[in-house]
């Protein structure tokens, strides 16, 4: 897709204005490098940060903890070439991994406020769809969740349209 791009200088401020896409093309809002960029990074930041140490870190040192106290006791038998060191990774990682995990659906509350419908974990593949080339927009085309106003205008004067035709 091509588009340009014009600085238009006003005194001491410059803005940039993107200019529409040419007939036939569609751009998606939120691919504009404009939109949110800060507010998102510092949700996706925020995110991360507090995944890991609300939820991944304790998750996985309490499930090494337990893992060793199994072994310690005797219900679980330690590997007699490399000792209980399996184990502990695997519960550790497991335990990581679950952490990441249950914390989504509160990034996902976030990037919601900020206004970004979803956050990561949504998307075609998140609710059922399929991606690529097989998406619900047809073959080859990007599917986008957000809808702008301006495409909701345009999505309410469409089926008016075909009615009178």
């Amino acid at each position: 897709m091509s588009s340009e791009t014009i600085t238009v200088k006003t005194g001491e401020a410059a803005a940039d204005i993107v200019a529409a896409p040419k007939k036939g093309e569609w751009k998606c809002p939120l691919s504009d490098q404009h939109v949110h960029r800060e507010d998102v990074r510092k949700v996706w930041k925020e995110c991360q940060e507090e995944s890991f140490w609300y939820r991944a870190l304790p998750l996985s040192m309490g499930s090494m903890a337990v893992t060793g106290g199994l072994i310690y006791n005797g219900v679980w038998q330690s590997s007699k070439r490399f000792g209980p060191f399996p184990k502990l990774l695997v519960a550790g990682i497991l335990g990581f991994a679950v952490g990441k995990a249950s914390y989504v659906s509160t990034c996902r509350n976030k990037f919601q406020e900020v206004g970004i419908e979803g956050g990561p974990g949504s998307g075609p593949w998140a609710k059922g769809g399929s991606f690529g080339p097989f998406n619900k927009s047809g073959h080859g085309h990007r599917s986008c969740h957000h809808v702008c106003e301006e495409c909701k205008k345009k999505a309410q004067d469409a089926p008016a349209e075909q009615v009178k035709s």
